[in-house]
């Protein structure tokens, strides 16, 4: 069987694609609960050589629902969870601004994506670089990027409607259950 050349980077969402998400979003330690496989998924990666990176927009700091404190204590109990399953995140951006501020980061915008790319220096090789998310959003930033996008179902908002607009914007995307699937779709069952 032909395996396709696995990705230069593999660039994530984080809520609803690392962790379960929720629609009052995730404003303290506590409420950050990884999605079964996710870790190990980045661990995965992380063995393969394949540098990590997360994209994600977290507008609950720019309405003021968290204070950066708290932001940075739910990123950390992040890193150390993904650390302890053995993976490692090369670089993290994240857009603080809410929607109405209408900053140039927040996805569907590209730049927290391009801007990923340059700090791993492989902005020239952005079309061999995956950004898995759950959105319509993130297959928007990632084609605005030059990125290929993946879907995976583990959002909290309705996976079919967001597959079917994004199979609208990028009629081949490839849909998984979740990370840990949608990682065994990247480096072939091993």
């Amino acid at each position: 069987m032909h395996m396709q050349k696995p990705p230069t980077a593999v660039l994530l969402d984080r809520d609803g694609v690392i962790n379960f998400d929720s629609p009052d979003y995730i404003l303290a330690p506590e409420q950050w609960q990884p999605i079964p496989g996710s870790l190990e998924a980045i661990a995965r990666l992380t063995r393969a050589g394949i540098p990590v990176a997360i994209v994600s927009n977290q507008s609950a700091l720019g309405r003021g629902w968290l204070d950066q404190d708290t932001f940075n204590a739910i990123h950390a109990k992040m890193m150390l969870a993904i650390e302890e399953a053995g993976g490692q995140v090369m670089h993290t951006a994240y857009c603080p601004h809410a929607p109405e501020d209408g900053c140039a980061c927040r996805k569907p915008e590209p730049r927290l994506i391009t801007e990923t790319l340059e700090q791993l220096h492989l902005a020239d090789q952005a079309d061999r670089a995956v950004l898995i998310g759950d959105s319509v959003r993130d297959v928007q930033a990632a084609l605005a990027a030059g990125v290929r996008p993946l879907l995976v179902r583990t959002g909290y908002h309705d996976a079919d409607a967001t597959i079917k607009e994004s199979r609208s914007l990028f009629p081949g995307i490839e849909v998984y259950t979740d990370l840990a699937a949608a990682v065994d779709g990247l480096l072939g069952k091993v």
